[in-house]
């Protein structure tokens, strides 16, 4: 089987991710050592990944020229039609490195994530066996709650009417995988509110479960700090709330899918950029890969 790994988009269409350490969107680099580590390490025979730079995020501007994006209704397409064609290269490469007949796996970043399916909807996916998402906002905020703000402006709206849902069958898999390192807090008020530290197994079944996998053991702060307040504000325009746990950019409530195998990791932070394999790892840093690489083989 072959695989192409999806380079992440911003959740935040045109606004930078500035104070949790990312720019704008990442670039096909940083993702140089997961496709070595999955090639090398891991035995995957063939990792193609979607060739994006930096720059090239300057593309989305064009969607303040749609009135469609200050009306929050937004769409995929023709705004991302950029990046939609640097993952159909991908998949291109991945199947001309791949036997006939085999499956394709897609793993998608982030964003990234979200814009997989996208593409699965729009391009030809009847290759595709495995969608597997790592810290992707895959639901759009909620209507109504004072002070969110929709900064996809409707694109996950969109997604969650148009694109298929999820399903966890012998034909295709979703994998949904959620980082907890830091619980948010609200702006105002000292209590955080506790959340159950369980360790498991993630055992696929029938019916796709959510696990939970600890990493380290962690005492519950007596109050928020500055740090879980401002990230907190981040995970509310996410999700609506400020008082959850997510990967420093992405709550896990917002990473996973029903009907998806749902599988969350303790201590895991959201981007390779700023991430640190022994004190802030990320999705694909050595210790987690090795927890959720077997899904590709499988």
């Amino acid at each position: 089987m072959s695989y192409t790994l999806t380079t992440q988009i911003t959740g935040r269409l045109l606004r930078s991710q500035a104070g949790n350490g990312q720019g704008l969107g990442n670039n096909a680099a940083d993702y140089a050592r997961l496709a070595a580590a999955l090639r090398d390490d891991h035995g995957v025979p063939a990792v193609a990944v979607a060739r994006v730079s930096r720059p090239d995020w300057l593309r989305n501007a064009a969607g303040l020229l749609d009135p469609d994006y200050w009306r929050c209704n937004l769409r995929p397409r023709p705004v991302l039609d950029w990046y939609l064609k640097r993952v159909e290269e991908a998949v291109s490469e991945a199947r001309e490195l791949c036997s006939p007949n085999e499956g394709i796996s897609l793993i998608g970043h982030s964003a990234g994530g979200w814009l997989a399916r996208v593409y699965m909807e729009e391009f030809d996916a009847s290759d595709i066996r495995l969608l597997l998402t790592l810290g992707t906002p895959h639901l759009p905020p909620p209507e109504g709650v004072s002070g969110v703000i929709d900064q996809t402006r409707g694109l996950l709206t969109y997604v969650e009417k148009n694109c298929a849902p999820a399903v966890y069958t012998p034909e295709l898999r979703y994998v949904c995988i959620a980082g907890r390192y830091i619980q948010g807090a609200p702006l105002t008020g000292n209590t955080v509110a506790t959340a159950d530290e369980i360790l498991a197994v993630d055992t696929p079944s029938d019916v796709a479960e959510a696990v939970m996998v600890s990493t380290n053991d962690k005492s519950t702060p007596s109050g928020p700090t500055l740090r879980a307040r401002f990230i907190g504000q981040g995970y509310k325009q996410v999700c609506g709330r400020a008082d959850v746990w997510g990967d420093g950019v992405v709550p896990e409530v917002s990473a996973h899918l029903e009907g998806a195998l749902n599988i969350s990791f303790d201590g895991v932070y959201h981007s390779p950029v700023g991430s640190d394999d022994e004190q802030r790892p990320w999705y694909g840093s050595p210790a987690i890969l090795t927890q959720w690489v077997h899904h590709l083989l499988s």
